[in-house]
């Protein structure tokens, strides 16, 4: 797999070396000795997936120490605009964001890369991979995630390195303008959920991380 690093560092994206014949294709979603190599040592313990429709934002999430989470995620079906907002204080990237177009081995996935990477607008550097199919997004501990569905199904999965803690949930606004995020869904289609609705905006926000708490 090969790993490229982002304008945060520790937020990374990977591509695996997919290889593919007449028959279809094949490749390790997964490698916990390349993955320790290459990211950092780490110990996922929970899977989890969601299918969404077009236009459905979820997030921006966090657990609480000291429950916190970093996770590993891929788009299986369709195609998502994914997002990682640092909420570290003290962290010189405070409130800056990565956003990482995630698109699965599919008719849809495919279409949406092709249609983004022809759209002068959006802001993704498609020069940098071999392929922007089938990429993945690391968002360490510290970080608010998010992610808006563009196709008009997803199937999202990602691994986590804590159990989810309900009573650690936590959140900030995915529709705060403050923090300059392009989801590429018009206002008037995007979905979200009663809780989504109530985080709280930036410069409301108490983070409850700071450099010290965020490691792995």
């Amino acid at each position: 797999m090969n790993v490229y690093k982002t304008a945060i560092d520790g937020v990374v994206i990977i591509e695996p070396r997919v290889f593919e014949d007449a028959r279809g294709y094949f490749f390790e979603s997964f490698s916990q000795r390349e993955f320790d190599e290459k990211v950092r040592p780490i110990t996922f313990v929970q899977d989890n997936e969601s299918k969404s429709s077009y236009g459905v934002m979820r997030g921006l999430h966090f657990q609480r120490p000291p429950f916190t989470q970093s996770k590993l995620v891929r788009c299986v079906k369709g195609a998502v605009l994914d997002v990682a907002v640092d909420i570290r204080k003290g962290s010189p990237t405070y409130g800056q964001h990565v956003s990482c177009l995630l698109c699965a081995h599919d008719d849809e996935g495919e279409r949406i890369a092709k249609e983004l990477s022809n759209d002068p607008t959006f802001n993704f550097d498609f020069s940098l991979f071999n392929s922007p199919i089938g990429l993945q997004f690391f968002i360490p501990k510290g970080f608010a995630h998010g992610f808006a569905v563009l196709s008009e199904t997803a199937v999202f999965q990602y691994k986590c390195d804590e159990f989810y803690h309900p009573e650690a949930d936590g959140g900030i606004s995915i529709t705060d303008y403050s923090l300059g995020i392009d989801w590429r869904i018009p206002l008037d289609k995007a979905i979200l959920s009663e809780k989504d609705t109530k985080h709280a905006l930036l410069k409301d926000f108490d983070s409850p991380f700071d450099m010290s708490n965020s490691h792995s």
